[in-house]
């Protein structure tokens, strides 16, 4: 297997620079038994879902994590959150990183961010004065959008309220688990009316995830690893279904690889905790839970490209792609939504 073998021809209008109405996005669905493909909209999906299946979430919360900072010399350093070090300190990546200096203080919209010491690929330890809060992020943060989003003003109000799900209510992404950017309420509703039961995880996405891997040899990529957190309830029901042989359908590589790993650390149970997602999913890799998957589609030579691919096949994932190419989808992350079956 190599890097190249997960290349793609995309063109650049189909890349998605703004979000559609929720729950009007386009829909493509592979059945892997029978090989079908079929074109469909999003407010299909709870009629390709069984009763009884266990549709799983990533309920975690995007915070305004891009900040732009002023150097005392003049020039703006952006500074992306990464994750918090347990000491009031953050894992920042930095832009540009060799610009700043250990003690010297950087002046943000309110407060300052003092870089402590250098980390590795362009990240920093830094300490923030006051300390990041909800309302020192609220007042100095933006919207983290993807580097492909272009926003010559800088995100808006729009951007702040679609980059982020109906359910979002804990953690601290820096970017949004998209495949549930196209979930209403009324979608969910439906979906629960069908007998579908749901449940919800918490992956605390990181900017690993838009990384391509730039080894041409896949095993010499070295992933983020990711935090998460699965609740006494998630892991019972997912346990359950699994026992009555229920499907267990994952909302988003986030909850695909949150629910793997935790079953991975229990041997093959999904154990409830916290834990620290560094599982490189690639074709050949055989799933303990999950059986279906809803995502939207992803980056050449990306690592969740590699992951849909272990799910559906390579081929039949490229295919696909190529088919909604064809058919004038939208990609990424604003863009339309694949359920693999």
């Amino acid at each position: 297997m190599r890097t190249s073998d997960f290349e793609y021809g995309l063109p650049e209008a189909l890349i998605a620079q703004h979000a559609r109405c929720r729950g009007t996005s386009r829909l493509l669905v592979l059945d892997r038994a029978s090989g079908q493909v079929h074109l469909e909209r999003i407010t299909a999906l709870a009629g390709r879902l069984a009763p009884g299946d266990l549709l799983v979430l990533n309920d975690v919360r995007v915070i305004p994590a891009r900040l732009r900072a002023e150097r005392p010399g003049g020039g703006e350093t952006e500074l992306l959150l990464v994750r918090p070090l347990g000491d009031g300190s953050w894992e920042v990546m930095a832009r540009p990183a060799k610009r700043l200096h250990p003690g010297v203080p950087l002046r943000l919209r309110q407060g300052v961010a003092v870089p402590r010491e250098r980390m590795a690929e362009g990240r920093w330890r830094v300490d923030f004065e006051p300390p990041l809060g909800d309302a020192q992020l609220a007042a100095s943060g933006e919207v983290p959008l993807p580097p492909y989003i272009h926003r010559e003003g800088g995100p808006s109000d729009e951007d702040r309220q679609r980059y982020q799900t109906v359910y979002a209510d804990a953690g601290r992404a820096v970017a949004a688990p998209t495949a549930g950017l196209h979930f209403t309420p009324e979608l969910l509703e439906s979906a629960a009316d069908r007998g579908v039961e749901m449940t919800r995880v918490t992956l605390h996405v990181g900017p690993g995830t838009f990384r391509p891997v730039q080894t041409e040899d896949p095993r010499e990529h070295r992933l983020d690893p990711e935090d998460y957190d699965v609740s006494d309830e998630a892991a019972a029901a997912v346990n359950r279904a699994r026992a009555a042989g229920r499907r267990i359908v994952a909302v988003g590589t986030t909850s695909c690889r949150a629910l793997e790993h935790a079953a991975a650390k229990g041997a093959g149970r999904v154990r409830p905790g916290s834990g620290c997602a560094d599982l490189f999913i690639t074709p050949g890799y055989r799933f303990r839970v999950v059986g279906a998957l809803l995502t939207n589609f992803h980056l050449p030579r990306s690592t969740l490209l590699m992951l849909v691919s272990a799910l559906a096949g390579r081929e039949r994932t490229l295919d696909a792609y190529r088919l909604a190419v064809s058919h004038g989808f939208r990609f990424y992350s604003f863009g339309d939504a694949m359920l693999v079956l």
